[in-house]
């Protein structure tokens, strides 16, 4: 029996942009496939040089979307946000 396009379709993971509240008071965005995998990375300091300077506390926001390039679009979306929309975003639709 063979899948058809519309069960491999859905049978595929989601992607996650997210913001991580760090122990300074910064945010840190970024996107993955696992977000409980990426946060331990982050903690262990092996997934990027800022969380390494930058401890991370919790997710504070994170949406999911079905493929890996709307999920990239976020993040960038995000990073080009000021300080106090990045906190509006996460007031109105954060964890």
């Amino acid at each position: 029996m063979t899948k058809s396009r519309h069960s491999a379709i859905n049978m595929t993971k989601p992607y996650f942009t997210y913001i991580i509240l760090t122990e300074k008071g910064t945010y840190y965005c970024g996107y993955t496939d696992d977000l409980e995998k990426r946060f331990e990375k982050h903690k262990a300091g092996l997934a990027a040089k800022y969380t390494r300077a930058f401890k991370p506390i919790k997710f504070v926001y994170t949406k999911e979307f079905p493929t890996k390039s709307e999920a990239m679009k976020e993040e960038c979306r995000i990073k080009k946000l000021s300080r106090a929309k990045k906190e509006e975003l996460i007031k109105s639709n954060g964890i």
